[in-house]
């Protein structure tokens, strides 16, 4: 594990979780399956307690915590993507709540909030002409997924 690491707090999808993004994710793995040595507020004895995976050579860590804790918009994961083909991919993979998107985000089925990005978009806004950055990033606030071939003609002003 990573010194640091970032956690999940699951109610009882860690590992449903783990496996989803794992799938998804090139690069990514399931590392390690804890089960519960004893009953705990959330769950019983041989329950899966966390399950550790790579997420693309990061440390994510599912805990099944129980009911509690919902996640927001507060912290997000976000998804570089080479090319309009990946962004689609990963949006039609993750997005599971429409009314959540914008500006490239999604939610998915267990609630997360995931950016899926263009790098060009992010081209676009460290571009030194100004103007073209802003209107790269006026056309991007329009838009729910992200299309690089429109962000590219707004920043060009076409």
């Amino acid at each position: 594990m990573d010194k640091v690491s970032t956690w999940l707090w699951c109610d009882g999808t860690a590992e449903e979780m783990a496996v989803f993004y794992t799938d998804l994710i090139p690069d990514s793995r399931i590392v390690e399956i804890v089960r519960s040595p004893a009953d705990y507020p959330s769950g019983k004895a041989g329950d899966v307690l966390t399950v550790e995976f790579e997420l693309a050579g990061r440390t994510f860590v599912g805990l099944n915590g129980g009911p509690d804790f919902k996640y927001s918009e507060a912290i997000s994961l976000q998804i570089e993507c080479e090319d309009q083909a990946e962004v689609d991919r990963y949006w039609a993979a993750l997005s599971a709540h429409p009314e959540n998107e914008q500006c490239g985000w999604v939610k998915d089925r267990f609630g997360l909030s995931w950016q899926i990005v263009p790098r060009r978009l992010n081209e676009l806004l460290a571009d030194p002409d100004r103007a073209k950055a802003r209107r790269a990033m006026d056309a991007m606030l329009t838009m729910k997924k992200l299309d690089i071939a429109t962000l590219e003609a707004a920043a060009a002003g076409t």
